[in-house]
């Protein structure tokens, strides 16, 4: 794993912060990532993910119905998601025109989804499978602080 990645999820350790703080921790620390150009946690309630912590500038999409955009069907299909280009989405909800790449990393705690990570990125390509193993364990740090 890269060293970046275990430095935060170091940091996320060192914490004493649940809830709200810690999930906006997170996020601040994905900031310092280069190819992490927004990140944020959406929260689901009933059938609408709720915006949550970010870090980057403010969204238009607040509220995503489940189904709806990369975020939506990640839940609706129970599944995390790489978009190496959102141009080829068709169902893509553009929260910036510099995004070029996506990551939604969900969120679980006793196979219930709580929310999900969400990650932008200007470049196509810009995340692997290293990158959603890293945020799958993040996801497991945000779950057991959840509160």
């Amino acid at each position: 794993m890269r060293e970046e990645f275990v430095s935060i999820l170091e940091a996320l350790d060192e914490s004493a912060l649940s809830g709200y703080d810690f999930r906006q921790l997170a996020m601040d620390q994905l900031s310092f990532l280069d190819e992490y150009k927004w990140s944020g946690v959406y929260v689901l309630v009933g059938e609408t993910l709720f915006l949550d912590a970010y870090n980057g500038d403010a969204p238009e999409h607040k509220e995503i119905p489940v189904g709806r955009g990369v975020c939506g069907s990640a839940v609706s299909e129970n599944r995390n998601k790489i978009i190496e280009d959102v141009r080829t989405e068709s169902n893509y909800l553009a929260c910036s025109v510099l995004t070029r790449s996506e990551i939604v990393v969900l969120i679980k705690q006793n196979d219930e989804i709580l929310g999900q990570i969400d990650i932008d990125g200007h470049k196509v390509g810009a995340f692997t499978s290293e990158d959603e193993a890293f945020l799958s364990q993040m996801a497991q740090r945000l779950a057991d602080r959840w509160d």
